[in-house]
């Protein structure tokens, strides 16, 4: 896995002619900052199902519920996260069909896994919900979220990857657009989407809409449009955010701000700027070899454990409620040992997912076809030389590891 940033910096745009046609480098730098801020991501919303399965007591839920309590707004950035490095890492020549193989190899291994495991769990442990066959089949086929009664089946965090699901779908028109639009149109775009979250948000607190918001897929679409935009306009040398420090300040600050407003999708108004800031920082911190702790090795590899990390934790804490009980409630002490077990359990497993499941599985879902006749390797698209993006997309793993495909908190 690659680490280090090799500074790039894209031609700046003098005009909106020169901006549409833009040259594309044949192979889009590595962005190993974001892996990192992917994991801290992660973490927050392993906090927040820690605190609401009772670990603590006392001071210490009092101190679990402020640090964690804004954890389900990990989802957000996640969002944000998969618009911007989708956005970084295709190309004007990708293909609809193509992108989304990539997409699939990329989350459904892992996702069929973890809903097996669920399954079993579901029919063989105490404390589990036993789905019905149409949540089962709409869980699979990555739809529960499209219908609220179902959006928390088998694996409940599996939400997040019905609305992954229906942005992978959307993407090849929105990469199109943007490819149009230029910076000004795609700064129009990003504000427009910021927009769009706080009408729905004002929507949903005044129960003008009778479907709830936090896990509808077509509400969650423009944090997602608003990384894609932010993205455009890094590509285009155009963007002209605040510096990492700073973002990061801005941030933490819409986190803890989060208690202030109505719980669920209205308290994405409080870090969506704050988020989609802190990409881009950190995104322009690697391509102009600026300090960032993200780009830590340690870090990045923990981000790269953080799609498996995510899909196995909750299932983790089910299974622990049949020996802590259903809100076990311990003191500070013991509460801290059962985090670090549970934490240190979920990281195994994710390991053994990333290392047994998610690579392999990739590599063997993207493998090029065989010609039955000559044995000769035939590419999976219409003949035509790949290009370096296409190997990018492929053989670069630390590179794939910074798409968020699994986020989501309960």
């Amino acid at each position: 896995m690659t680490t280090a940033t090799t500074a790039f910096r894209t031609p700046s745009a003098s005009s909106t002619a020169t901006t549409t046609t833009l040259h594309e480098p044949s192979s889009p730098p590595l962005l190993p900052s974001l892996t990192g801020l992917r994991w801290m991501a992660a973490l927050l919303v392993f906090g927040l199902h820690v605190r609401n399965f009772g670990y603590f007591n006392g001071t210490g839920n009092r101190i679990a519920t402020w640090a964690f309590g804004a954890g389900a707004n990990g989802v957000s950035f996640f969002f944000v996260l998969s618009g911007f490095v989708l956005t970084w890492s295709t190309r004007s020549n990708d293909r609809a069909l193509t992108f989304w193989r990539r997409r699939f190899a990329r989350v459904f291994p892992v996702h069929l896994v973890t809903a097996a495991i669920a399954l079993l769990m579901a029919c063989t442990l105490a404390h589990q919900t036993k789905p019905t066959v149409p949540e089962a089949v709409a869980n699979l086929l990555l739809v529960h979220s499209w219908w609220h009664p179902w959006w928390q089946t088998l694996n409940p965090v599996s939400w997040s990857l019905a609305c992954e699901a229906f942005f992978y779908a959307a993407f090849p028109l929105l990469a199109l657009l943007l490819r149009r639009l230029g910076a000004r149109g795609s700064a129009l775009l990003a504000g427009a989407s910021v927009l769009a979250v706080l009408t729905l948000s004002w929507a949903d607190t005044h129960h003008w809409l009778t479907q709830d918001m936090y896990s509808l897929p077509a509400a969650r679409l423009p944090e997602f449009v608003l990384g894609a935009a932010v993205a455009r306009l890094v590509l285009l040398d155009r963007w002209r955010g605040p510096a990492l420090e700073a973002s990061l300040a801005l941030a933490i600050v819409g986190y803890f701000l989060v208690p202030q407003v109505t719980p669920g999708y209205p308290a994405t108004t409080c870090t969506i700027i704050g988020f989609a800031l802190l990409v881009a920082a950190a995104a322009v911190a690697d391509l102009h070899g600026l300090p960032s702790l993200w780009r830590h090795r340690r870090l990045v590899r923990l981000g790269e454990l953080s799609f498996a990390f995510y899909m196995v934790h909750l299932l983790v804490l089910h299974a622990a409620t049949n020996l802590l009980g259903t809100t076990p409630r311990f003191g500070v002490p013991m509460g801290l040992t059962a985090t670090a077990v549970a934490f240190g359990v979920s990281l195994g497993l994710s390991w053994v997912l990333y290392e047994a499941v998610e690579r392999p599985a990739r590599r063997l879902l993207l493998r090029k076809r065989r010609n039955s006749r000559t044995g000769q390797a035939r590419p999976t698209t219409a003949p035509k030389p790949a290009t370096a993006a296409h190997k990018s997309h492929e053989g670069h793993e630390g590179h794939d590891a910074q798409d968020s495909q699994a986020a989501g908190a309960d």
